[in-house]
Formats: structure tokens, C-alpha cells, sequence
């Protein structure tokens, strides 16, 4: 076989900070990746938004990119689409979008989920969509602009998520998938249908809301302008895909019960399978991007946009700097303090950090960050290791509610760039008890490019290479020292995130 002719899958990630194409070998090698980044703006304190003409153009130019870059390597023969969720755009008819996209991090539809919560019930909004309503959601964010932005809501013919605005833009076709579809919290999560029920609750147009389909369902063939276009060939199945953090799910391998994925890039999503719902409200559920399952999701908003704030605040030359700032606090700490299990003794040893650096949290809008028990002893060294810490324990909070509601948790399966410092993969296998994994790619493109290698006649070929990339991980286990220690700085930062000192008292309006 020559090179040319060597087939190859690829991903389209509509992300948070910008959008990127990814071809894979069908033995899970990357063989390129186009990024092309765009920005978010916030005009006010929890507010994050993005001009959605980006997000299709972005990924245009990345695709194209792409296409360059892979020509003499093999032949693309089917593209699987992702992207950050839960964010939307007003649109019109054409799908073109009629004001700023607001993100999943933007809190200021705090009012609006209240009272889909309040009208409908925590059970049964639970029981019928698998999540409770958030400024988080779609929902709530719609009611938003019906009830501030009147003159915008009245033109609005369609309610869009990045990933459904790169196949509008591929392909021509209005449609998305049944897990960006279970973020609006207008879907029914068992009988896998917009629930009309609920629309007509918030007396909302059912046609708003494209057609879903299954995450592993061939959308569109790529057509002969798009083609020329991207210099890609005509014919080229396009598989709509699924929210990044269920790609990542598929990407890590978290297809049955016990592992669990974290996608961890800007922000971090939790993931694990399984076969029913389970009833604990704190749970959110999605619709798999597997046949016949269902997929828990937790999540932290700013994880790796507290490494990127971090650097930039702390003054360190950039992540690897950080990483080994915080390495060297670490090493003083075990010859001064010895990790030693006395609690007063832990929390004397270094401040402590809380992620939340978003204007809120997705389960807690007016959560806020901030370093805890500063002293004079401490050095910037001291804070960067506090930052590193406080993202595994953001992550084991959210973690810790899974395991609450009856889930297995064998093992963390971590992707993204948050893979790319060991400390943190250190600190989480000990605050989990569990080992974790770090994966040597980003498993939302993986997963995303491998439910199109399934779409295209190569399902034997992409559980392979999920098989190989595990194997290939960076493995952590959990140290008798670390764990000790961190049990301790874990109880204090349960005690201080519970505290009203890191709440905003103030409503967003």
C-alpha cells in the first residue's frame, strides 16, 4: 500500500480556546494536528462569550490545514465531529448567528435555572433529562436571552451548539447529536427524544432545536464545493460525533463500568459508564457516545485555565517552568515536613488553592477561587505547588460525589493538557487511593475520530488502537507518604470550599 493511499481518520474539535483538526492513524498513531485559535471575552463578571463565526471558520481552516499536512502521509476517509458543551448561539434561519455564543462557564442564567428547577422539581427534572438545571445549561441560558435580549429571542429560529455550527458549515445540514442534545435539558435522557412536555413547560418552539441523532450516526457525505474547498475527497463520510468530554470517554476506553475519563483541558470533565441512570441528583447523566449505555459527567470549569492564569500571575516563563517550581516545593516539603500524617502539620506545610477561578462553578454559580492560609514562609514555589494541588482536589471533590452515588471508580484515565505535568498525576492517584493514567494524546479527538474509523468500516481497527494508547500511558499509583498528607489537606479544603467566605453573596442578573 502506499502512503497515499494509507487511510486515515480524522476529528474536528470545536473547543473552548479554539478549534482543531486531528488525523490519526488506524493504529491510534497522531500523525497532525492544525489548531486555530480564537478568544473569549467576558464583559462582565460571569459572563463568557465568543463570536460563533469563529468556531465554523476556525475549524474550516484547520480542516484545510490539515488536509495539507496529511497528503503525502495517507488518505482521510472519514471526519468525526466535537466540540465544547454546553455552549449555544442564537441563530437564524440560515444558521447564522445573531448574537455573541455564550459559553458553558457563563453563570448569568443563575434566575432562569432556578426556575426550571422550581416549575419542574430537582426528581423529576433528573429523572426525565439525567441532569438538575445550572446557569451551566442551554436551557437556562435561552430563557436568558428570551427574557433580556427580547429583540434578539424574536429572530431566533434555531438554538446551536459549536459542533452543530461546523456541520452547518460542512455540509449544509441543521442536526445534532443526542448528547449536546441532553445539555439543553430539554431531552429525554431514557426515551432519547426532545421531551415536548418540557418545551412546552417554558412555552418554547419545538423546531428551536435540530433533529438528533446518534453520536455514531453518519450525518452527511462531504460534498463536492466542500471538498474542493478543503482539498478533501467528495464522498468523505462526516460523522456527527459527540460532546468532547463523551469523546473523551470513547478516546480513554470508558465504555463499561469502573475507569473513569478526565478530559483535561481549560476545564475538566469527569466521565464513567454506565448501564442505568442513577438516581442521585449530584449525578449528571448524558446519553453515551457507546451503543446501549449511559455516561456520568462531573466536571471542574477552570482546571487548566488555572495553570495558564497561574503562570501568567506568578510570573513563571511558562507550564514547564510552573511544573517544575512546583516539583522543587514538593521535594522541600517531604525533607521538612516528611509528609507526615499530623493534620496540623499538613496544613501548616503549604497554602492551599481552589480552582474556581470561572466567576463560579457548573454545580455552584457563586463559588469563587482564592489561596487559603498564606504566610510568609510561603514562596512562589509554594503557591504554584498550591495550584497544581488544588486541581486534583477539585477533581477529587467531584469525584468523591460519584463514588457517593453508588459508581465505580478503578482508575482515572486522564487526557488533554492536563496530562502533561506528573505532579498532578501524583497527587490525584494518592487523594483517590486509585491509579491514574495519563494518556499520551487528547481523547476527545481520539474518541472523536475513532466513532468516525467505526462510520467508515473500521471498528475492529479503532478498538485497537484505543487498546494501544492505553497501554502506552503514564501510570500512577498511590504512595503510603502522599496519601497520608493529602487526606488531611483534602479535609481542609472540603472545609473551606463549604465555607460562605468563597461564596458570592450577589445574585447574577
Amino acid at each position: 500500500m502506499v502512503a497515499r493511499d494509507t487511510p486515515l481518520v480524522a476529528a474536528v474539535d470545536a473547543g473552548t480556546t479554539g478549534a482543531r483538526a486531528i488525523a490519526f492513524g488506524l493504529d491510534g498513531r497522531l500523525v497532525a494536528e492544525v489548531r486555530r485559535p480564537y478568544r473569549i471575552s467576558a464583559p462582565r463578571a460571569g459572563w463568557a462569550e465568543q463570536d460563533a463565526r469563529d468556531w465554523a471558520e476556525g475549524a474550516v481552516a484547520a480542516l484545510a490545514g490539515l488536509a495539507g499536512r496529511t497528503r503525502r502521509a495517507g488518505r482521510i476517509r472519514a471526519i468525526g465531529l466535537t466540540g465544547q458543551c454546553p455552549t449555544m448561539v442564537a441563530a437564524d434561519e440560515r444558521g447564522r448567528p445573531l448574537r455573541a455564543g455564550m459559553l458553558y462557564r457563563d453563570n448569568r442564567a443563575v434566575a432562569q435555572a432556578r426556575a426550571m428547577r422550581e416549575r419542574i422539581g430537582d426528581t423529576e427534572l433528573h429523572r426525565r433529562t439525567g441532569h438538575l438545571a445550572e446557569a451551566f445549561h442551554v436551557g437556562p441560558k435561552v430563557l436568558w436571552i428570551r427574557e433580556h435580549e427580547p429583540q434578539i429571542f424574536a429572530r431566533t429560529r434555531l438554538i446551536l451548539q459549536p459542533r452543530d455550527v461546523v456541520l452547518h458549515r460542512l455540509t449544509g445540514l441543521v442536526r445534532t447529536d443526542e448528547t449536546h442534545a441532553n445539555a439543553t435539558l430539554f431531552y429525554n435522557l431514557r426515551e432519547r427524544a426532545w421531551d415536548g412536555g418540557l418545551l412546552a413547560a417554558f412555552d418554547l418552539d419545538p423546531a428551536l432545536f435540530p433533529r438528533a441523532l446518534p453520536p455514531w450516526e453518519t450525518a452527511a457525505e462531504l460534498g463536492q464545493a466542500a471538498a474542493r474547498e478543503l482539498g478533501l475527497d467528495a464522498g468523505v463520510p462526516v460523522v456527527i460525533g459527540a460532546a468532547d468530554s463523551q469523546c473523551a470517554a470513547v478516546g480513554a476506553g470508558v465504555t463499561a463500568p469502573g475507569p473513569v475519563s478526565e478530559m483535561a483541558g481549560a476545564s475538566s470533565c469527569l466521565n464513567s459508564a454506565v448501564r442505568e441512570p442513577l438516581a442521585d441528583t449530584a449525578v449528571t447523566h448524558y446519553s453515551h457516545a457507546v451503543r446501549g449505555m449511559f455516561c456520568t459527567e462531573l466536571g471542574v470549569n477552570t482546571t487548566g485555565a488555572a495553570v495558564t492564569w497561574a503562570v501568567r500571575t506568578l510570573g513563571y516563563a511558562g507550564y514547564d517552568d510552573l511544573s517544575q517550581g512546583a516539583e522543587r516545593f514538593r521535594r522541600r516539603l517531604r525533607r521538612t515536613a516528611g509528609h507526615g500524617a499530623s493534620a496540623a502539620t499538613a496544613v501548616a506545610a503549604a497554602p492551599l488553592f481552589l480552582p474556581y477561578l470561572g466567576d463560579g462553578e457548573r454545580d455552584d454559580p457563586e463559588l469563587r477561587a482564592g489561596f487559603v492560609g498564606l504566610s510568609d514562609r510561603h514562596d512562589r514555589a509554594a503557591m504554584a505547588f498550591a495550584v497544581a494541588e488544588g486541581l486534583a482536589l477539585g477533581v477529587r471533590s467531584a469525584l468523591a460525589a460519584l463514588e457517593r452515588a453508588g459508581a465505580p471508580l478503578t482508575e482515572l484515565r486522564v487526557g488533554g493538557g492536563g496530562a502533561r505535568m506528573d505532579l498532578i498525576g501524583q497527587l490525584k492517584a494518592d487523594l483517590l487511593g486509585r491509579p491514574v493514567l495519563h494518556l499520551g494524546l487528547d481523547p476527545a479527538g481520539f474518541g472523536a475520530a475513532m466513532l468516525g474509523a467505526d462510520a467508515a468500516g473500521y471498528a475492529a481497527d479503532a478498538a485497537a488502537a484505543a487498546l494501544a494508547v492505553r497501554s502506552q500511558a503514564r501510570r500512577f499509583v498511590p504512595s503510603r507518604a502522599g496519601t497520608a498528607f493529602e487526606r488531611h489537606r483534602a479535609a481542609w479544603f472540603d472545609q473551606v470550599r463549604a465555607s460562605a467566605a468563597v461564596h458570592n453573596p450577589q445574585e447574577l442578573t
